[in-house]
């Protein structure tokens, strides 16, 4: 019997590490920084072609990339704990910093004269941030979550909506498992998020476009 017990209890304890291996795989695949750079080379790709992907290209590389890259150094400096910044009390510094980076970013698309999509997407972000931000002030609300469903929003305008929108709810219900599972959000600050970033994004496109 006892041997027995024991045999569950390692069962259950590789059961645990088999669902935290997959949690923090959902977390480190669909992090915000790589939907954020992902997302508009394939809206550019759709809509435009070749030239879309190229001006998909500049707004992943000026919203994801040079906001990651700064993230990054952060984080080998101290200033950040982790790429995921689990601490809320080092949140707002770095949402003060992205919102900077991505307002110069969208500034220099319309002087450059990028398509009105790409632009109502970068406002977008700017609209998912204005949103969470002061949330995260007192609530750690999920940036993966909120990013996830404004990335679906964002792909169910330029491709049929019904599939986007099936696929894309078991993305965001796995991505806020994997949250919950790893212990960095409640289940009531995933939804929170994904509401929070599907509105944002919503009513921004719907002003926009």
């Amino acid at each position: 019997m006892a041997s027995a017990g024991r045999g569950g209890m390692r069962a259950g304890r590789q059961g645990d590490r088999e669902e935290n291996r997959v949690a923090r795989g959902l977390t480190e695949v669909f992090a915000p920084a790589h939907i954020v750079m992902g997302l508009p080379l394939v809206v550019g790709a759709v809509t435009g072609g070749w030239a879309g992907a190229a001006w998909g290209a500049l707004t992943a590389a000026l919203c994801g990339g040079i906001p990651l890259g700064v993230l990054l150094a952060g984080v080998r400096s101290g200033r950040f704990g982790d790429k995921h910044v689990r601490d809320r009390a080092q949140r707002p510094k770095l949402i003060g910093l992205i919102v900077v980076l991505v307002v110069t970013a969208l500034a220099l698309m319309v002087m450059l004269g990028a398509p009105r999509l790409m632009v109502a997407g970068v406002t977008a972000m700017l609209a998912t941030l204005a949103v969470t931000g002061p949330v995260t002030l007192w609530w750690k609300i999920s940036f993966h979550t909120a990013v996830a469903a404004g990335g679906v929003v964002m792909l169910a305008w330029v491709l049929p909506p019904v599939p986007v929108y099936a696929a894309g709810a078991v993305l965001v219900s796995a991505l806020a498992w994997s949250r919950v599972v790893i212990r960095d959000h409640t289940a009531a600050q995933t939804v929170a998020g994904a509401a929070a970033g599907g509105a944002a994004t919503w009513l921004t496109l719907a002003v926009l476009l």
